[in-house]
């Protein structure tokens, strides 16, 4: 990226938009996937090697979101600061945003979108003023790059625990696959695989392997390229060996006992017409972006060649890496369902990349329900296969519930190659057959 190539010429006939010229757009662009070349931010307290603990949470205060916040002013955990570093996004994708800058408006409702080709929707800055900026967010997060056109993690492992004594209830292992079927802009065939009648943008399929009593559990999602098209998702249920399609309101049930709903997959899980979004504004806070390779890794679990990221604090619950001083975007997310059992979210999106790393979720009387942490890999301190794609991996995650006093981890090994996500993997025949 700090040496990219971006071939743009000058003029509106190349999609640049009327009034906006190469300059310009190279400047835009620049500003949204570039965010620190100028500098990285800085804070009194909150510098590479600090920890920020119960002695220093009050100074640190304003760089922290309100869970993170309460969970150190608690004793639950202690946040390792490491340096600030630029996660350079795929310049494939970066080109797409450039080349398409001013094309894409949204429409006159929530969930509808015009013009939109590749790349980054909305990648001018977010105002205050803009009624719709949260709205154009949640697009910039859904046609995001978060896992690029496929990926999977396999295998991964959640973990139940409670949060008094850390007793850790169940494991299961899994293998989690993603694949975008539109808008791809760094895997062939692009820019959308075909046929492809049903205009599907993107499938998750997750496939359950330990313990037995679960084990062969298969959740297949397919989530349409018209957001006011409910997604497909279904459920194989290997000791009863049928699939089942399951209820809208099923997505925001338990997700096999765990403290994760469908609907959380990768920060949010659903359309983008099924919330009210509302910018708050942008702020540098801590978030859970580091290398791999420097934190502290587990012996459980052990994949050859590749270990996971450990978990301490309160109960386990709580990730052992680094965090860095990142701008990001705080966003409120109101279902526009009155009977969703969520009230609300906050969720903080990392300006760079617009991974959703950072969310906290609100019951419906206002009081905070889960405490949830997405962490972010640079993929050059990762596993070859990753390095140089310009993908930020998902590489654990902690959720928890803080009323039930209650969290489940995950542990990824997450792998940005096509032949394990296939096309024909994600569908119901597939599961059927035992993929």
């Amino acid at each position: 990226m700090k040496n990219r190539i971006v071939t743009v010429a000058l003029g509106v006939g190349l999609g640049l938009g009327a009034g906006i010229g190469a300059a310009q757009a190279s400047e835009t662009v620049d500003k949204s996937f570039l965010p620190y070349k100028a500098g990285s931010p800085t804070h009194p307290v909150i510098k590479p090697g600090a920890v920020i603990n119960q002695g220093n949470v009050e100074q640190a205060k304003d760089a922290l979101d309100p869970g993170m916040y309460d969970a150190i002013k608690n004793g639950w955990y202690e946040v390792k600061v490491g340096p600030t570093a630029s996660f350079d996004v795929s310049k494939s994708y970066v080109e797409a945003t450039e080349k398409n800058l001013g094309k894409v408006s949204l429409g006159d409702k929530v969930g509808e979108i015009k013009g939109y080709v590749a790349g980054r929707p909305f990648p001018e800055e977010p105002q205050a003023s803009d009624p719709r900026a949260g709205e154009k967010i949640a697009w910039n997060f859904k046609y995001g790059i978060n896992w690029g056109d496929s990926a999977a993690n396999s295998p991964t492992y959640w973990t139940y625990r409670t949060m008094a004594d850390g007793k850790v209830e169940r494991v299961l292992k899994m293998s989690m696959h993603w694949l975008n079927f539109m808008h791809r802009t760094g895997q062939a065939p692009m820019p959308n695989i075909e046929p492809n009648p049903s205009e599907m943008y993107r499938a998750t399929y997750v496939k359950v392997l330990e313990p037995q009593d679960v084990a062969d559990t298969q959740l297949l999602i397919h989530r349409y390229e018209d957001d006011s098209k409910l997604d497909s998702t279904w459920l194989y249920l290997g000791f009863q060996r049928r699939v089942r399609k399951l209820s809208t309101g099923q997505i925001t049930d338990s997700f096999l006992g765990s403290d994760i709903m469908i609907e959380d997959f990768e920060g949010y899980n659903g359309r983008t017409s099924d919330m009210k979004w509302t910018f708050k504004g942008t702020r540098n806070i801590l978030m859970p972006f580091y290398n791999h390779n420097e934190q502290e890794l587990a012996s459980e679990y052990a994949e050859p060649g590749y270990k996971f990221v450990a978990f301490g604090g309160k109960g386990n619950c709580f990730p052992n890496t680094s965090w860095q001083l990142r701008k990001a975007y705080e966003v409120d997310v109101t279902p526009v369902d009155p009977n969703h059992p969520v009230g609300k979210r906050t969720m903080f999106f990392d300006a760079q990349t617009m991974a959703a790393s950072r969310t906290l979720t609100y019951d419906r009387n206002g009081k905070l329900w889960k405490n949830f942490t997405i962490g972010k890999a640079h993929p050059d301190t990762h596993l070859p296969v990753n390095k140089g794609t310009g993908i930020a991996l998902d590489d654990m995650f902690s959720m928890v519930d803080v009323q039930a006093q209650h969290c489940t981890t995950g542990q990824f090994k997450g792998q940005v190659d096509p032949s394990l996500s296939p096309a024909n993997r994600f569908s119901v025949d597939a599961m059927r057959s035992g993929n």
